[in-house]
Formats: C-alpha cells, sequence, structure tokens
C-alpha cells in the first residue's frame, strides 16, 4: 500500500527509487468528502481502493485518509510492488516524523505563549566502513532563555509543617516508561514500553500552571513559593523525594489527593505515571488562602499532596487501600550510588575519500543547498509563533523578504529598555563519525560564531547548555564520548574563559529491529547515531539594536565583503555537507586549534560593532564558503562578485570546507579602520578582501581569474528553497505552498516597506496626563495579555489584568472601564473552535451577558479584539451594535498555523482606531491557525467596514499566499462596527508597538515608537 498526495493540478503521485504512479483524481474542497476517482497507474492488475477522508481540506492526510495501491504488476519487477508508508511499522519513516514531530511542539510552543525563535535541523544516513549510521532514534532540542529576580535566585528555608503541593493537571495511565525506556536502544526493549513511554501534552494546562506561577513571584518579597520542583521522568516519584531532600527535610503524603484521572490505577501508576504540566512546591500553611485564590482565579487544579517533616524520611499512605507503598529512608533512595567502572576502548575512525576529480561545482552547489541541514528551514519556522510576549527582537527571518537565515536569536528584557538576552545554536555532529572530539570543539566554535550577531560585552558573559547524544556500550563510542567530554569540558571552554553550567544526555542512540523480506525470513538492522553534541549558547545583550543580520546593505555606498578564517587556510572536507551529498565521509575534519585565537576575534566583532562599522555579518557552518554566501545574497536579494584567490587556487575545497569562520560586509572608506582594527586583535593574517556586491543578481565567483560559478541569485535561491516546498506540499495544502515557492522568483517583489500617511505621535499631550483604567480581558489560555497591557500603557492608559472568572465571580465589573481589550492566544485550547468557547462563556452566563451588553450599549465605550479575541468578538457580533455583518474566522486556507510578518493597509474606515492612518501601508506580525474570514452571505462582505487588508508582492491587495496567509476574501483582515467604536482584527499590532519590536524595520529612523502604536495612541485621543 502506499499514500498518494495531490499536486495543485489535482495529480496524486507517490515516488520511489522505483516506481512513478500518475493518476488524476477529483477532489472538492469539502471538509469530509474525497470523491471517487477516475484514472490509471503505470502498470497493470492489483487493486485501488477509496479508504475515505476524515481529514480536513481537499486533500487526504497521511496515514489517517485517502486511497492506496496494492498487488500492482510493474513490468521488469518479478514481484508485486507493496510500500508499507502509512502502515503502523514498528520503526516511523524518517519523512513521517520530520512531517508531523514539528507539528506537535510548534503546536505547544504557539498555545503555551512561547516565541520559537532558533534553532538546527540535521538529516543524516551514511554507511561507513560496513556500519550504518544514522538517526533512526532522532533528536529533539527543547530550550530556552529568560529572566529571574533576585530575590527568587535562592530556594527559601522549608520549615517542618510546609505544605507540599501538586500544581497541575491530574495524574494520567501514561509515561510509566518514560525515564526507562530513553535509556534503552531503541529496539532493545519490548514493544508495550515504547507505548507506555508516550507522555501527553496540555499546554493549555501549561498556561494555566504559568499564570499561577506569575502571580506567585509578581509578589515579590512576598512570594508564597518557598521551593519548586517540575515534575518530569519519574512523575511524583521523582520530583517529591527531591524537593523534600533537597530542602534537607522528609516528608508524609496521601496518594489519594492526587488529582487523578483514572482512579482505577495502582499506586504505583499514580506514584510514578509522568503526566506533565505539573509541578509540585512548597509553602508555608499560611500562604494556603492566598495561593488558593490565585489558583481559582486562573482555574489551575491544585493539591495539597501532604507536610514537610523533620528527619529524611518518605512515608507516602494510601488510605483506600489501608497501606503505605513507601516508606523509606531517603537516604536509600537518593544516597550516593556505587560507582561504576566502563572498560572501553578506542575504535580508528574509518573514512571514505571524496572523489574531488570527479565533481562539477556547480553540481555541487545545487546539491549542498538542497540538504536540509543547508536549505531553507521555513515549513519548519513559520508554523511556529515567533512573536509572542511582544519581547522578540531577532527571530530567524531577516530582511524585507523575510529570509530564514538569522544567527542568532534576542529578545528584550522588558518593554522599556533596550538590554535584553541572546541564544544561539551549534552542532556538527557528521565530523564525530571521523574526529569526535573535533565535532565538540566545532559545536562549541558555531554557536560562539553564531552568538556573536549579538551585543555582547565580553566573551565570558557567555554560558553554555550541552546536550550529549550518544550510543553508549557500542563499539568505540564510550570512548568517543569521553575524548570529546574532556576535549571540550577540561581544555577548551577554560581556555576560552566559558562554563556549562547546564544540560542534558541520552546515551542509548541506537537503533535494533528485525527485518523480515518477502519469504517472511527476518535478519538483525541496526543504526547507530554519530555522536551529537548539542550546544546552545546564551549571553545578556547589551543593546538589542545593535543585533547583526546576513542582510547586505544595498543603500547604493562602495561595500567590501571580508571573510575572517578561523581555518588558518586549511580547508579541510571531512564530515562536511559536500562530502555527505556525495555518500562518503571525507577524510581530516575542521576544528578548533587556536582558542586564544578564537577570544581575539569574538572581542574583535564586538568591537567593530559597537562603533557601528559592520553592516552584515554571516558565520561559516554547513556548506561552508559558498553557502555562507549565497544566504547573504539571498537576504539582501543583490548579486555578489567573488574572487578565491586570496584563499589558494583549490575553488571546491575553499568554497565548501566548513571551517570557522565568519564574512562580514563593511563600507569601503571603512576599509582602513577595519583592517587596522583586525590587525591590532592579531587577526590581520587571516582576514581576506574576497569581493562587493553588483547589480546583476548573479553569484559570479572566481579563482585564479577563471569563473568557477555565475549563477541567478533567485534562481539559486529556488534550489535552496526547493526542499522546504517540498515538505510543506506534503504537509500542507499544495496550491498554497505553490504559490509561495513561485513568489521567489518574481523579480518585481517590492517585499516589505513603509508608506504613512501620519506622524506616529499623535497623543504626546496626553501620556502624562490622567492615565484611564483599560480592561485586559482573557480567558484561561490566552497568551497576550502582556504585550498588549504593554501598548496600552505606553499609550497613556492603565492596563487592568481582568480575567473572565473574575467576571463571572464578580469581582470585576465592566462598568469600571472605558475600554476593553480582548487578547490573543488560545482560548480553551480552542477544542471549542477558535474563540467560539470564550464567546460561550459570555453567552450563556447571565450574569457576564448582561456585563457585556451593558457595555456594548453605552456610548463611552470602546473595545478591541485581536487574534482569539477577534475571534471571540465575531462570535458575540450579535450583541454589537453596527457588528452584524462581520465574518467568523476559520481555518486558514493553508492548513496550517501561520506566523509571518506581512504587508497590510489601512483602509478608509469609521474606526476610531484608525483615525489618521487611511492609505498607509507597513508590516505587521500575524500568529494565528483560524484567520480566514468567512462571510455569512456576500452581502455581508460589501456592508463590512474593513480597516485592514494584506497586500501583495506588487503592494496591492494581496489573493494569493503567503501574502494572503489565510485565504481571506480581498485579504481583509481587519473590521470596525459602524460608529468606529468597536474593532476586530486577527493580526497583531500590540507586538510592533516599538521599533525594536520588529524582524525588519523598514522605517529605521523612526525613533523608539513602532508605526502601530498611532493605533493605541488613538484610543486615548478619542477618550479625551
Amino acid at each position: 500500500s502506499k499514500r498518494f498526495y495531490p499536486n495543485a493540478d489535482g495529480v496524486y503521485s507517490a515516488h520511489d527509487d522505483h516506481l512513478h504512479i500518475l493518476m488524476k483524481v477529483e477532489t472538492h474542497n469539502h471538509p469530509t468528502a474525497i470523491s471517487p476517482f477516475a484514472g490509471a497507474a503505470t502498470g497493470s492488475g492489483g487493486e485501488i481502493r477509496d479508504e475515505g477522508a476524515t481529514g480536513i481540506g481537499s486533500k487526504p492526510k497521511a496515514g489517517l485518509c485517502g486511497f492506496s495501491v496494492s498487488n500492482l504488476q510493474i513490468p521488469g519487477f518479478e514481484q508485486p510492488w507493496e510500500n508499507n508508508y502509512g502502515k503502523p511499522d514498528r520503526i516511523e519513516s524518517a519523512l513521517n516524523i520530520m512531517l508531523d514531530a514539528p507539528i506537535g511542539a510548534a503546536a505547544f510552543n504557539n498555545e503555551f505563549g512561547r516565541p520559537n525563535i532558533n534553532g538546527y535541523f540535521r538529516t543524516y544516513e551514511q554507511e561507513v566502513a560496513g556500519e550504518m549510521k544514522g538517526y533512526h532514534k532522532p533528536i529533539m532540542l527543547a530550550g530556552g532563555v529568560g529572566n529571574i529576580d533576585a530575590r527568587h535566585v535562592h530556594k527559601d528555608d522549608v520549615p517542618a509543617g510546609s505544605l507540599i503541593i501538586q500544581l497541575g493537571g491530574p495524574a494520567m495511565l501514561i509515561g510509566l516508561g518514560g525515564g526507562a525506556a530513553s535509556s534503552m536502544d531503541t529496539g532493545a526493549n519490548a514493544e508495550s514500553l515504547d507505548f507506555d513511554s508516550v507522555q501527553r501534552g496540555n499546554p493549555e494546562m501549561e498556561r494555566r500552571c504559568q499564570e499561577v506561577l506569575d502571580r506567585c513571584w509578581q509578589k515579590g518579597a512576598e512570594n508564597p513559593i518557598l521551593f519548586i520542583h517540575d515534575i518530569g521522568a519519574g512523575g511524583l516519584s521523582n520530583a517529591v523525594p527531591e524537593l523534600i531532600h533537597d530542602a534537607g527535610r522528609g516528608g508524609w503524603f496521601d496518594l489519594r489527593k492526587v488529582h487523578n484521572m483514572e482512579p482505577s490505577m495502582s499506586p504505583m501508576q499514580i506514584w510514578c505515571n509522568e503526566a506533565q504540566e505539573r509541578y509540585v512546591l512548597a509553602i508555608a500553611p499560611e500562604s494556603l488562602p492566598s495561593f488558593e485564590a490565585m489558583c481559582e482565579r486562573e482555574r489551575c487544579l491544585f493539591a495539597v499532596l501532604g507536610t514537610a517533616s523533620d528527619g529524611e524520611h518518605l512515608y507516602v499512605e494510601d488510605n483506600l487501600l489501608g497501606e503505605a507503598p513507601v516508606d523509606l529512608s531517603l537516604d536509600m533512595l537518593l544516597g550516593k550510588p556505587p560507582k561504576m567502572l566502563r572498560d572501553v576502548a578506542h575504535v580508528k575512525a574509518k573514512f571514505e575519500a571524496l572523489l574531488r576529480d570527479e565533481i562539477n561545482i556547480k553540481e555541487a552547489a545545487l546539491r549542498v543547498l538542497r540538504l536540509p541541514a543547508v536549505a531553507s528551514k521555513e515549513f519548519l519556522i513559520t508554523i511556529g509563533d515567533r512573536s509572542v510576549t511582544g519581547l522578540v527582537a531577532r527571530d530567524q527571518m531577516v530582511g524585507p523578504y523575510q529570509v530564514p537565515v538569522s544567527n542568532v536569536g534576542v529578545t528584550a528584557t522588558d518593554f522599556t529598555h533596550y538590554t535584553g538576552e541572546a541564544m544561539a545554536v551549534g552542532e556538527r555532529a557528521p565530523i564525530a563519525v571521523l574526529n569526535a572530539p573535533a565535532s565538540g570543539r566545532m559545536a562549541i566554535g558555531e554557536a560562539l560564531t553564531n552568538v556573536a550577531s549579538a551585543s555582547i560585552a565580553k566573551l565570558g558573559d557567555v554560558k553554555l547548555s550541552a546536550n550529549w547524544m550518544a550510543a553508549c556500550g557500542h563499539e568505540g563510542e564510550d570512548a568517543a564520548l569521553y575524548d570529546t567530554v574532556e576535549a571540550v569540558g577540561m581544555e577548551l571552554c577554560p581556555a576560552l574563559g566559558i562554563s556549562i553550567p547546564v544540560g542534558k544526555d541520552s546515551l542509548s542512540m541506537k537503533s535494533i529491529w528485525q527485518q523480515h523480506d518477502e519469504q517472511g525470513k527476518s535478519e538483525t538492522r541496526q543504526v547507530t547515531s554519530p555522536l551529537s553534541l548539542i550546544v546552545s549558547a546564551f549571553s545578556p545583550v547589551s543593546d538589542i539594536r545593535k543585533t547583526l543580520t546576513p542582510q547586505l546593505c544595498t543603500d547604493g555606498a562602495d561595500t567590501d565583503l571580508l571573510l575572517i578564517d578561523l581555518g588558518n587556510n586549511q580547508h579541510r572536507l571531512g564530515g562536511s555537507a559536500l562530502a555527505q551529498v556525495y555518500g562518503v565521509t571525507g577524510e581530516e575534519t575542521p576544528d578548533l586549534d587556536d582558542a586564544a585565537q578564537f577570544s581575539k576575534f569574538f572581542h574583535a566583532i564586538q568591537r567593530l560593532n559597537q562603533e557601528g562599522i559592520l553592516l552584515a555579518y554571516h558565520d561559516r557552518s554547513d556548506g561552508g564558503l559558498f553557502a555562507c554566501l549565497a544566504e547573504m545574497a539571498f537576504a539582501g536579494r543583490v548579486g555578489l562578485d567573488i574572487h578565491l584567490d586570496v584563499l589558494g587556487d583549490d575553488a571546491l575545497a575553499i568554497l565548501f570546507a566548513e571551517e570557522l569562520g565568519t564574512v562580514i560586509q563593511i563600507r569601503r572608506a571603512d576599509r582602513e579602520k577595519v583592517l587596522a582594527h583586525l590587525i591590532d586583535e592579531g587577526l590581520g593574517n587571516i582576514t581576506h578582501i574576497m569581493g562587493s556586491l553588483n547589480d546583476d543578481m548573479r553569484l559570479h565567483i572566481s579563482c585564479q581569474q577563471e569563473t568557477v560559478l555565475d549563477e541567478n541569485v533567485l534562481a539559486l535561491q529556488q534550489v535552496w528553497s526547493e526542499t522546504s516546498y517540498q515538505m510543506a506540499s506534503l504537509r500542507d495544502n499544495s496550491a498554497c505552498a505553490k504559490q509561495a515557492f513561485e513568489t521567489l522568483a518574481n523579480v518585481d517583489d517590492k517585499g516589505l516597506f513603509a508608506d504613512l500617511t501620519y506622524d506616529v505621535d499623535v497623543a504626546a499631550p496626553f501620556v502624562h496626563s490622567a492615565r484611564p483604567q483599560m480592561g485586559v480581558l482573557r480567558e484561561q489560555g490566552v497568551n497576550g495579555q502582556v504585550e498588549m497591557a504593554a501598548a496600552f500603557d505606553r499609550a497613556g492608559f492603565e492596563a487592568v489584568d481582568v480575567h473572565m472568572s473574575d467576571l463571572i465571580a464578580g469581582r470585576v465589573s465592566l462598568q469600571d472601564f472605558k475600554g476593553l481589550v480582548a487578547c490573543g492566544g488560545f482560548s480553551f485550547g480552542d477544542v471549542l473552535g477558535a474563540g467560539r468557547g470564550w464567546a460561550s462563556s459570555v453567552l450563556f452566563n447571565a450574569r457576564v451577558k448582561d456585563e457585556f451588553s451593558g457595555f456594548f450599549e453605552r456610548d463611552d465605550s470602546f473595545a478591541l479584539g485581536v487574534c482569539n479575541g477577534c475571534q471571540m468578538m465575531s462570535q458575540l457580533k450579535s450583541m454589537i451594535p453596527g457588528a452584524g455583518h462581520w465574518p467568523t474566522f476559520e481555518r486558514n486556507l493553508s492548513e496550517q498555523f501561520e506566523a509571518r510578518l506581512l504587508m497590510v493597509e489601512v483602509l478608509d474606515s469609521p474606526s476610531i482606531l484608525m483615525q489618521g492612518m487611511a492609505g498607509s501601508k507597513m508590516p505587521l506580525v500575524v500568529a494565528h491557525g483560524e484567520g480566514r474570514a468567512v462571510f455569512k452571505q456576500s452581502s455581508d462582505q460589501q456592508a463590512v467596514h474593513s480597516t485592514l487588508r494584506y497586500l501583495g508582492a506588487d503592494g496591492l491587495p494581496a489573493a494569493s499566499y503567503p501574502h494572503n496567509p489565510n485565504g481571506s476574501p480581498e485579504g481583509l483582515t481587519g473590521f470596525s462596527n459602524e460608529d468606529g467604536r468597536f474593532n476586530i482584527m486577527m493580526p497583531h499590532p500590540e507586538r510592533l508597538f516599538r521599533a525594536s519590536q520588529f524582524s525588519y524595520n523598514p522605517m529605521p529612523n523612526q525613533g523608539e515608537d513602532g508605526a502601530w502604536l498611532r493605533m493605541f495612541r488613538n484610543a486615548r485621543v478619542w477618550l479625551g
């Protein structure tokens, strides 16, 4: 059986190495139907079955619906062709993992409200000296950076009698084997253990927990939490003993106090299940009433499990069964384990040489651009909200054409200052097949050359997180791990003056399974991953506005491109993308050979950045110098003339070696100053002037007076984007994916620009006068209230946090507010449809419905709904005077969450928020999965007061994807009622009220205020 997927013409196709099947199928854009098909396949006989459709949209979803082919007779093949794609095999396909797993990760981040602004994507499978290396056991990296109040850095004393509380979701019969299965080779354990190990994600519950924790730390010195511990592997059986043990206490606990979804669970299952989104924490008994009130307001479950006691003894009582399933000393449970002695041996690395004489540079370039580690990662990036919190200053998307090539992610400390935090990733796993210690050093080198894009005071400010993945127990891997840890932790990091305070490991990176042939015979197969160190670098940032990007400056001034070659002209190709695309390992690998030189480089970049001399910056990593230059050309949409003569005569090695190093762009007028700085740092002999920009939109590379590559930049960008396009075609609406891919070749695309008809600072006279109260409304699951409050605060309001539970309980009345804003997020996890659950909490509660009716009927009130709040208010249009023509909002036509910075136009309308802004065109953030405006009847679209619409590549109303990200008619995305007091919109102006919040700001000289602040200030002016 094989699954089929349609292209934009309705032709379904399936591919593998030996077979290409095409068949024409009639489809209808209906959520639950796919018509019987007509057509034929190459071959004869066999059976073609319609399996029905259960997906959403006009095409079947992988593994869920569609049709399949079996017993198809293929000319030249003795046996009927069969393919198990989509069947529940023991080992999931790499394609399915790459398509489906990122959706789950992004969906959790989006719903929880954490921006995903960094990452990496590595694919690798290669036979090395008869042994298969690869990632049948995939790696997922998850991490983040934030701030903590200095008063909360150290855990407080936990006196005997302190209450031990579980916060968050209930226990579930799930995740009972996680700790065990993660430490075993895949295939070495029973299949049932794999299923027992599966956990479940509940980001909406995580959001409620986070809101409770926020309310606690916001009390400052009155924070009721004495000690906190998250619940992960091992569930309560790990978290509770660790908490009381670290506090120097014992504890008594009632097992039946644990919130439980499945009462039939045994004591072991209750104690050990790994249901997520839970914490254990200690509070003083006198803090319980206030803590309970916070949990009740946020509708967050909590349970008092027991108390801390003197003496380090753990006692768990089960009053249902009348026994104590746990009764033991903590020293026995958490005492020092016996030392383990492992007898390991080194294995000499084996390699397969790169046949360089047989390689054509153009062919190599095209192959390398398509390799996932080098290619565009856009299909992974646009599904993740990168603007939530309103504190993101630098995400993956760079420049007016939003090309995903950023080196670093940067966030602001708050909504007022320009300090912040930077995070970058480094990993060079394929090198480990040849030289494991070098792969570790290179991972750190890559992380640091990436994070150097940010404005960092000194290298010593950088802290590292090391995530180690290895196949311990496999021949040679333990020794390789030891050598790499020693090289990184004992040698390189001390030499650089940086530390690795945190990290994680997974040391069972090997898959073993039984492969069955057609006769039923089986043989054991195995795949072992390379030793993989993934390094995350974190640092405080002195000025978020000084973050460097790969976008080349094209303002007309003469500029130069310089390579700072930390590889010291060695051009080693072992473990490179070039070697991988030709199916070999290569020989000698790159390395970080000189820590002192690297430190000088880091200082030099920071020095040049502080002086404002650097125009663009990009590191050399996957794909080598060629990929580095190509990505800079893509981001700037400009051609390059590059001369490699100063680097030697081996163009192939120069272009594709993945040595450490960076390319910087400077003004030619600053050349002498820059070279003087670099010479002063001792880097003069590794700094080379390579070339400049051209107006021909061509990447022209020469070596020793001979052209080695001369290609159109936009054509290369389509090659670079093709892998992402193909993945998106399989996963999302293929017609939308095709439209986005074709847009890349549009030479007339205007990109992001700004054409304003107004002055941002209209409300300045009101800023220091009375501050009217603004109700910032949220429901459980909403996550965008903080940036919304900050925007209205900047405009002269006093923002007040209002939870729907406050209105339901009568603690707050809407009569106290002139303005009300419903914020973005995922109310009730969108399980009832986007915004519908929230609207129902208004419509089906008499008290709350009267509150809203009274607010809407007043003539001195105004309201705004954004994103989830927009969806909610559209469901309340019958209550809002003059809003009867408003649309509802349905699933995006792309069938995917859309997170982008796009062009919009402000339309002429009665909206009080848009006064004076009509005709303005500028970028605006979108982040939603259900933003397609659907009118009940066509006359409603003609009669509605529209305030915003998306613009296409030509600056006209957007008709196609991705400029119209959700398929709304005529690109409409914002609406007002008849008198302009009540407004709804899907995009997020509250995330762009500061200039520093723009991923690309086409108004670089406008100062502190972002263009969208005018909207919020208009509200303040209207109140007078």
